[in-house]
């Protein structure tokens, strides 16, 4: 299952997960781009997953998971306590894992300055020990393409948790 706000990244999602590829303009530069594809491998997982758009504060139903990945999510939400608390404890079972990333780039645009989390890791390892172990925590470097002369090198703190048993 893949969870998403954005009903554009959702829909791109369903029409590659249907047709195994998926063509796109590829920005060069200025408003020059050109033809583009994107494929996934054949297989059974492509008729197995399944996407929805929604808001993370306020998922439907969606069972409980072996694995949940909430990447770049923490710092988008407008409240981050909340996700982290009752959410994605509830998302996963029990000897579960939780991958969480975030670059950890709080903006009000999302998330009201006030309910920002400083310190950000100190503070999601105090309210997640509540349901989680912490088995392993690293930088991962990701590279987002504007176009073809221009990339952003950013690093988000990834971290492993194991739910704990109930």
């Amino acid at each position: 299952m893949g969870v998403d706000f954005s009903k554009t990244f959702i829909q791109a999602a369903q029409l590659l997960a249907r047709r195994g590829s998926l063509r796109f303009r590829l920005k060069l530069e200025g408003t020059i781009s050109r033809p583009a594809t994107v494929k996934v491998p054949a297989g059974k997982f492509r008729k197995r997953v399944r996407f929805q758009s929604a808001d993370a504060l306020r998922l439907p139903p969606l069972g409980k998971f072996d694995l949940v990945l909430a990447a770049n999510l923490v710092d988008r939400v407008k409240d981050p306590k909340k996700l982290l608390q009752k959410v994605l404890p509830g998302l996963v079972r029990p000897g579960g894992l939780l991958l969480l990333t975030s670059p950890y780039t709080w903006s009000e645009e999302f998330t009201p300055r006030s309910r920002w989390l400083r310190e950000s890791f100190s503070a999601i390892r105090k309210i997640l020990s509540l349901h989680f172990r912490l088995l392993r925590r690293q930088d991962i470097p990701f590279l987002l393409r504007e176009h073809r002369r221009k990339f952003q090198l950013s690093f988000a703190d990834a971290s492993v948790w194991q739910r704990l048993s109930a």
